[in-house]
């Protein structure tokens, strides 16, 4: 198996897509799965395909492709989703309380087990099982319990203290939802998760198909038809 440092982010962001795919088909034993067949499926070129999933599966068969419980194994175990890694959340607020109250995430190896607050109010409650604690806990809750994880649901103005917070408690991986940059350690990872950017994204793809295809068109006479 290949070492993930090695493999590219694009290829890591498209292994999910992967992954759902093959599950998303009907379970037959020894059933092959090619990459021509996923490329195909998933508007990917087959060649990209190809290499990605060489990066985490060796078990390729000419001329079959891989046989798909296999493939699924595989690709499951190199993202990590085949063992539970721990997490807490910072700020237990809509978004935070939106994640806490998703279950689904136990598919891809994260459990959160915790969440922390400076809200009076919501301290000592629990969100779908999950308690809500105090900042000054998070430390030796952490290094009690061995958490590697943080999120970080927290206003951009509150965000740089926190993930400071999450160092000094033990955290080396962050998955930061607020608008901002954060400065941490050479050693400590970090996902940034802008949704700005992403819907950046989206409106200039929008505006390009609107332009390039007149989408919206139609809509736009049948308006003017119905005055």
């Amino acid at each position: 198996m290949n070492n993930p440092k090695a493999i590219s982010k694009q290829t890591l962001l498209r292994l999910p897509s992967y992954l759902s795919y093959l599950k998303s088909l009907p379970k037959q034993d020894g059933e092959y799965v090619s990459a021509t067949m996923i490329a195909s499926a998933l508007g990917l070129n087959d060649v990209q395909v190809r290499k990605d999933l060489a990066c985490v599966s060796k078990k390729g068969r000419p001329k079959l492709g891989y046989v798909a419980e296999e493939l699924i194994r595989d690709i499951e175990s190199f993202l990590g989703y085949d063992s539970l890694n721990d997490a807490i959340i910072v700020g237990a607020g809509r978004l935070g309380g939106a994640l806490l109250s998703y279950e689904g995430f136990k598919e891809y190896g994260l459990n959160i087990v915790a969440a922390f607050d400076i809200d009076e109010s919501k301290i000592g409650t629990e969100i779908c099982g999950r308690k809500i604690f105090p900042l000054d806990k998070m430390k030796e809750l952490c290094r009690r319990m061995k958490i590697r994880i943080g999120i970080i649901t927290v206003p951009a103005d509150s965000a740089q203290k926190v993930c400071d917070m999450l160092v000094d408690s033990g955290i080396y991986a962050i998955w930061n939802f607020a608008p901002v940059h954060l400065k941490v350690p050479d050693n400590i990872l970090v996902q940034q998760e802008n949704m700005a950017a992403s819907l950046a994204v989206l409106s200039a793809h929008l505006a390009e198909a609107i332009k390039n295809n007149g989408i919206g068109k139609g809509d736009e006479e049948n308006d003017e038809n119905s005055e």
